[in-house]
């Protein structure tokens, strides 16, 4: 199989907000597009309330953080990869000060050994109502 660039779309992570595949697959690389908590066929996002314009009234970092890693797992083995294989993960917070305690110590729980290098920057907003985006590299 021909694994020069080659695009890879989970069945069980949410779809894309645009025009891009979940994963590019390179060699033994594969390289994740921004990954976010929403569910697959809907626009629910886990822990997110929203008023009737779509503006964030309340979130939960935990419930985000927690789906957010659900789906990276769903891309990695869609891939042929797994948790245990990535490499380095860029991590994406609104709320660098409320939220960076919850999610380093949910860091800690999903990757107790040998875990990925990271950073972690605070951007003003994402594309959808999220507080949260992991942008992932592993290898196959």
């Amino acid at each position: 199989m021909n694994t020069e660039n080659k695009s890879i779309d989970s069945s069980k992570a949410p779809e894309p907000v645009g025009l891009y595949p979940h994963a590019k697959r390179v060699g033994n690389f594969l390289f994740l597009s921004g990954v976010g908590p929403r569910e697959r066929g809907t626009k629910k996002i886990p822990g997110v309330e929203l008023d009737d314009k779509g503006a964030i009234i309340s979130y939960d970092i935990e419930a985000q953080c927690r789906s957010v890693f659900r789906n990276v797992k769903y891309i990695l083995e869609d891939a042929g990869s797994s948790w245990d294989k990535m490499v380095d993960v860029t991590v994406f917070l609104t709320n660098m000060k409320d939220d960076f305690a919850t999610y380093n110590k949910l860091w800690a729980e999903y990757f107790k050994e040998n875990p990925p290098c990271r950073t972690t920057i605070e951007i003003n907003c994402l594309p959808t109502p999220i507080a949260i985006e992991l942008k992932v590299m592993a290898t196959i």
